[in-house]
């Protein structure tokens, strides 16, 4: 039973900190600009040479 416990607890405290880590980079802005990566392969490059 012991074991239940630990368990619990680490996946608790595993979940918290990816959680405080989507808030982080959300605040930095990290998810922002969600449109421009799905048109950008639209675009035609530049003919380098």
């Amino acid at each position: 039973m012991d074991i239940l416990y630990l368990m619990i607890l680490c996946s608790v405290s595993l979940a918290v900190v990816f959680l405080i880590i989507f808030i982080v980079n959300a605040r930095r802005g990290q998810f922002e600009d969600d449109e421009s990566p799905a048109v950008r392969i639209l675009f035609d490059d530049e003919m380098k040479e």
